[in-house]
């Protein structure tokens, strides 16, 4: 489960339709047979921790006090789309959690359960077959107008038609929509132990019909619409400024889901094309929060009276939640690429240790994993339940999976770079490379092994840079591309890099968005988040294994066995992690005393009276 979760061919579009048009009639009678229970709140595995009549979160303050405006920074090239939910232009930041409601809300300090906002209530029988969400009689859009099943089914069919191409990969197993009365709406799955669904068809963003019936879902540009969430859009400035403002009469303000939670009156995104710049307006008061994702800044650029008399607090906030991995992700796509031999010499040349001594203050881990800083990575060799899993696999899966512990190359020790650089020159030599008038060449092609790096944020040129030198001693020349952020999206919506920083978010119970991850289908699905071209039928067979796992440590080991399986296929070269929340912000803030597993969210936070 990564949530939407997060800012994504006429043949696929059709086949989804033709799903959503009718479910088999045996599948049909079957589902209807079952039984199901009424909940409150679901669990993926075992039971949720809020028991039914419970009145707010535990890292809530629910009597934080309401008003005043949150003043935040984004560092990026503006945007052009008040619609987060198509592949088409970029959002203005926020839109999708502050405007729109979903059916569930998902607990910050569980692997994954869930509760009700816009459905009261979720009926579900134990083979999680079907789900049927009893919507609140109360709730309503912007506009006054209620909100009801047939809204429920609109959403749905619009996203997995029209949005982006995520959405039909997410929802992917569901069968049928039926509206079984104004406030009743029942999702029947295909016959699988997809255990997830009933969670995530919870997010479903909620969108009105009888707003868009005479409008075209890909095309509403900086129009605002009507939204279902706690605030609504308020002054603009096209690519450089947004402004949300609280709905008074929002309708859920009272739920157990949102008692204590968006506090402020107003929320105001500035934008800033330089992340040196949005520091100082900070410092000088133009904004109240920020999160800092620089190590040097967190070390030397914090200073000055605001911060010697207390006017800004600074706070490393620890946090439980899976870091993911962030890489230098390869596009497999390009013929440089191909062979994992390759990949994996590249990775010797990068010298993390170096990095974070010198360039890090030594703040960051290495990453090792795909699910780093949680039970879900895998570590050593694979044995017990994790073997059995792999051993279905041999001679389809690199030996190494069974006979090597993967770790990223490090230059602890003695020898340093250079034992890295002679380990790299000999998995390049095997791949066919050899060193010709001192440029690495591909001897069948005669072709040098030359490759773009493609960057967005400047600062990470002080890291990139290192690792074009490195590769430059075995004869390898890495040019350094930097380009604005829209420039950016667009080109990794079209897969058109050679390699660029990517990060691949998780959480604490991975399910059907690793189809977006990984799915062979989607390596050639434009705006699909497969970057690296991952077409590998034991990674779908993991995959769908993952989805189906049927309770939490079933869920552990087959995400270890996935975990070894992309490791060793040299699909990225890990950079690294860091499992505490930098923050900053202006004493004018307080925050709730209990911070959730899954770290900071401002949407507790409120003004000081």
């Amino acid at each position: 489960m990564t949530s939407i979760r997060t800012a994504f061919t006429l043949t696929t579009i059709l086949s989804s339709l033709a799903l959503l048009a009718v479910s088999p009639p045996s599948l049909a009678s079957d589902i209807t047979s079952r039984t199901s229970e009424v909940h409150e709140g679901i669990a993926m595995h075992g039971s949720p921790k809020y028991s039914p009549g419970f009145t707010h979160f535990d890292y809530v303050n629910p009597d934080a006090p309401k008003g005043g405006t949150l003043r935040r920074a984004v560092v990026a090239n503006g945007f052009d789309s008040f619609n987060p939910f198509v592949i088409r232009g970029v959002a203005a930041t926020g839109i999708g959690s502050y405007l729109y409601d979903t059916l569930l809300e998902s607990s910050a300090d569980e692997p994954f359960s869930a509760y009700g906002v816009i459905a009261e209530s979720i009926e579900t029988p134990d083979d999680r077959s079907y789900v049927i969400y009893n919507l609140n009689k109360e709730a309503r859009f912007q506009d006054g107008e209620p909100i009801t099943a047939d809204d429920v089914k609109f959403s749905f069919e619009t996203l997995v038609t029209k949005g982006h191409p995520m959405f039909r990969n997410y929802y992917a197993d569901v069968a049928e929509v039926t509206v079984e009365s104004p406030h009743r709406v029942r999702f029947n799955f295909k016959e699988t132990t997809n255990r997830e669904l009933p969670l995530i068809l919870g997010q479903l963003p909620i969108l009105p019909a009888h707003y868009w019936k005479d409008r075209e879902f890909g095309d509403n540009g900086l129009t605002a619409p009507v939204g279902s969430g706690p605030y609504r859009i308020g002054d603009f400035e096209a690519g450089r400024s947004i402004t949300y403002e609280r709905v008074d009469d929002y309708w859920a303000k009272d739920l157990p889901t949102r008692k204590g939670r968006f506090n402020f009156d107003k929320i105001r995104f500035d934008y800033y094309t330089d992340d040196t710049v949005a520091l100082e307006a900070f410092k000088a008061g133009n904004f109240d929060f920020r999160v800092e994702s620089s190590a040097k800044n967190w070390a030397t650029a914090y200073t000055g009276p605001q911060f010697e008399n207390g006017s800004i607090a600074t706070e490393a906030i620890q946090h439980h939640r899976p870091a993911g991995m962030q890489a230098f992700a390869f596009n497999t796509r390009r013929e440089v690429f191909k062979d994992p031999r390759v990949r994996e010499a590249l990775a010797y040349a990068f010298d993390f240790e170096w990095a974070n001594k010198n360039l890090f203050f030594d703040q960051y881990t290495r990453t090792d994993s795909y699910f780093a800083n949680s039970e879900l990575a895998s570590s050593g060799l694979p044995e017990g339940r994790e073997l059995e899993i792999l051993d279905t696999f041999r001679g389809k899966v690199s030996d190494d999976v069974f006979t090597e512990v993967y770790a990223p190359p490090t230059t602890d020790g003695q020898k340093g770079l250079r034992e890295n650089l002679r380990k790299a020159l000999e998995l390049l030599r095997a791949a066919g490379y050899a060193i010709r008038d001192g440029k690495m060449v591909n001897e069948a092609s005669g072709e040098p092994l030359t490759f773009e790096f493609l960057l967005y944020q400047k600062t990470f040129e002080r890291v990139v840079l290192p690792f074009k030198n490195n590769l430059a001693r075995l004869g390898i020349d890495m040019s350094v591309r930097l380009v604005d952020t829209n420039q950016y999206v667009q080109r990794m919506r079209k897969f058109d890099y050679d390699m660029a920083v990517q990060g691949i978010a998780q959480s604490d119970s991975p399910g059907n968005e690793q189809r977006e991850f990984w799915y062979s289908s989607n390596a050639d699905v434009s705006g699909s988040r497969n970057y690296m071209a991952v077409e590998d039928p034991v990674v779908d067979e993991l995959v769908d294994m993952l989805i189906q796992a049927p309770d939490r440590q079933e869920l552990v080991y087959r995400t270890r066995a996935l975990d070894r399986v992309l490791l060793h296929g040299h699909y990225v070269i890990p950079n690294w992690y860091l499992d505490k929340d930098r923050v900053a912000y202006w004493n004018t803030l307080a925050r709730p005393e209990n911070t959730p597993k899954n770290g900071v969210d401002p949407d507790n936070w409120w003004i000081k009276p």
